[in-house]
């Protein structure tokens, strides 16, 4: 779909117009706008909220202002700056990039779409963001939010994660994008999206483009951008084996490197209640009596749900008598904010840590 040049000029200025009074323009990651200080921020961003993100942000710049800063620091440092933010892979490839950032490229990030593509966790859409809002320089993107102005604006039929929809919408982000005032209109499209043009009851009487919106003039925008196709999601049941000594500390398990919550520290798991007893019996040497049944519990990923049962244990060995391994150790339970944890772990170790008492 090729757009009119003087249409695509009216919508760029009506967009503009339009940011200039109602845009968001204090974010922290717009103060001092890099393209490191974007990077993170747009890395954060995924599946994730702007209110949720600036705390880890700012935390994370002060601890990481630079390349070189989060590229010498461990993955355990990282993830615990990540811990209640989720999908922590975004994490583990911003630590692999910063990595190659400061070995290949003297902690710079290329400014060319195509070289920060190869970075680790950086797609078209991120790789356009870091060009246009960190430099000001041409670059489309086409994140959730410039998905939906492009879908209900041009009314494309589809579900945006389909191969041949993402290929139209890229072909319009790259024709409506300026050469000038790229980091401007890029910003604008966001805020559009995240502000006015939200996924549910948008605000159409405020919005810039209601002239040109297909999907308005078709009284159509509740249909636009088209659902993701449903399907029931599988469901993995694992049991944790929550263990606690005399002196109220948990042991924890680092998990692999691959696969969910990779690196991050959790309860060990296993298929089964007897399985969970026979390692804790093997690792420890002791049997222990009483086993306890914590509540059920469900956190649910993009592909599947994940029920977990806890067992409860605990055992009177003071904190050296039951010994570490590689992958375990003993963690006071209520200081958990040095390790890198998934969310739906901490929340079950703050529920123990009064039975501790």
């Amino acid at each position: 779909m090729t757009i009119n040049p003087k249409l695509a000029e009216e919508f760029r200025r009506s967009l503009l117009a339009w940011f200039d009074l109602h845009g968001r323009k204090n974010l922290p990651w717009q103060q001092d706008a890099t393209p490191y200080r974007v990077w993170i921020s747009e890395i954060m961003l995924q599946q994730t909220q702007v209110s949720v993100v600036i705390p880890y942000f700012e935390r994370f710049m002060q601890r990481f202002p630079d390349v070189k800063q989060l590229a010498q620091a461990s993955q355990d440092e990282v993830l615990s700056h990540w811990s209640g933010l989720g999908y922590y892979s975004r994490a583990r490839n911003l630590h692999k990039a910063a990595r190659i950032l400061d070995e290949q490229h003297a902690g710079v990030l290329p400014e060319n779409v195509e070289k920060l593509q190869q970075l680790p966790g950086i797609g078209r859409s991120t790789a356009g963001a870091i060009m246009s809002l960190g430099s000001n320089r041409y670059a489309p993107i086409l994140d959730g939010n410039v998905k939906r102005v492009l879908a209900r604006v041009f009314m494309i039929d589809g579900w945006p994660g389909r191969a041949a929809v993402q290929k139209h919408m890229w072909a319009l982000s790259e024709q409506l994008t300026p050469t000038k005032d790229v980091r401007a209109f890029n910003q604008a499209m966001m805020d559009l999206g995240a502000t006015c043009c939200v996924r549910s009851s948008p605000d159409c009487s405020v919005c810039p483009l209601l002239q040109q919106c297909e999907a308005f003039q078709a009284d159509s925008i509740s249909d636009y951008p088209a659902k993701k196709p449903k399907k029931a999601l599988p469901v993995k049941e694992r049991v944790l084996l929550v263990v606690q000594n005399g002196e109220g500390n948990c042991l924890l398990h680092k998990r692999p490197q691959q696969g969910v919550w990779a690196g991050l520290w959790s309860f060990p798991e296993f298929a089964s209640k007897d399985e969970a007893i026979d390692w804790y019996e093997q690792f420890s040497g002791k049997r222990e009596a009483e086993v306890g049944q914590l509540p059920r519990r469900r956190h649910t990923f993009t592909h599947y749900h994940f029920d977990m049962l806890p067992l409860h244990l605990v055992t009177q060995e003071s904190l050296f008598q039951v010994r570490d391994s590689d992958d375990c150790g003993w963690f006071d339970t209520g200081d958990i904010s040095t390790i890198g944890i998934a969310s739906p772990i901490a929340a079950l170790i703050h529920e123990i840590s009064p039975l501790s008492d």
